[in-house]
């Protein structure tokens, strides 16, 4: 399997990669879009933006904005969905034991830690999506869940476009570079999934040595 084909079966949305050189305009469009709705898996066509960006085929500033406010509008939209529907979100999650520890625990972090927790917790797998659910059913105020969701955004937008700019710079090969910044994002990756499965172990401890209703 070469390299491109092994992106390709990595990511699904490098298929379009093509169209972010093809077109500036539709590229940015492209990036926005794909970057809106949670869990879809872009990172390829991120680090392309980055990677053009680099040779100067892009520019990077509209490259950061497309994604970080992409992001950002997905992410208010996941907080008022979680705001109005929270009750049955987390009904569902409880029937799953240890998601439903997860999602309370998600929950009360927000209260207590507020706009840092609201940073950190983006940057765990599947973070963005349950991070704004649990947020917007614990009811935290939408505009200081928009301005942890702005300043998330802005880090992880810059994370992610910037390995694919550093892809460009250090290779002139396209897919060298699109490899490379993949490569150094399923490397942070690793590393932000040992951190949620240590955050899971200790919600789950938690609620086990919380006392019941009969033990207070």
């Amino acid at each position: 399997m070469d390299a491109a084909s092994l992106i390709s079966w990595i990511d699904f949305t490098s298929g379009l990669s093509p169209r972010l050189a093809g077109a500036a305009c539709w590229g940015y469009a492209i990036l926005a879009a794909t970057t809106l709705p949670p869990l879809l898996p872009n990172a390829a066509l991120l680090v392309t933006g980055g990677m053009l960006a680099a040779r100067g085929e892009m520019s990077l500033a509209l490259v950061l904005a497309s994604v970080a406010g992409s992001a950002l509008l997905g992410d208010v939209l996941i907080h008022r969905f979680g705001w109005f529907a929270g009750s049955s979100i987390r009904r569902r999650a409880v029937a799953r034991r240890r998601r439903g520890e997860l999602f309370d625990w998600v929950a009360l972090r927000v209260q207590r830690g507020g706009i840092p927790f609201i940073v950190g917790v983006r940057f765990l797998p599947s973070g963005r999506l349950l991070g704004g659910l649990a947020a917007g059913a614990a009811h935290y105020p939408a505009r200081k869940f928009a301005v942890g969701a702005a300043l998330a955004e802005t880090v992880w937008a810059t994370y992610s476009v910037g390995v694919g700019y550093f892809g460009g710079a250090v290779s002139d090969d396209p897919v060298h570079s699109i490899a490379i910044g993949l490569g150094l994002s399923v490397v942070v990756g690793g590393v932000a999934a040992l951190v949620q499965r240590r955050a899971v172990g200790r919600a789950a401890r938690a609620a086990s040595a919380a006392p019941t209703p009969k033990e207070a």
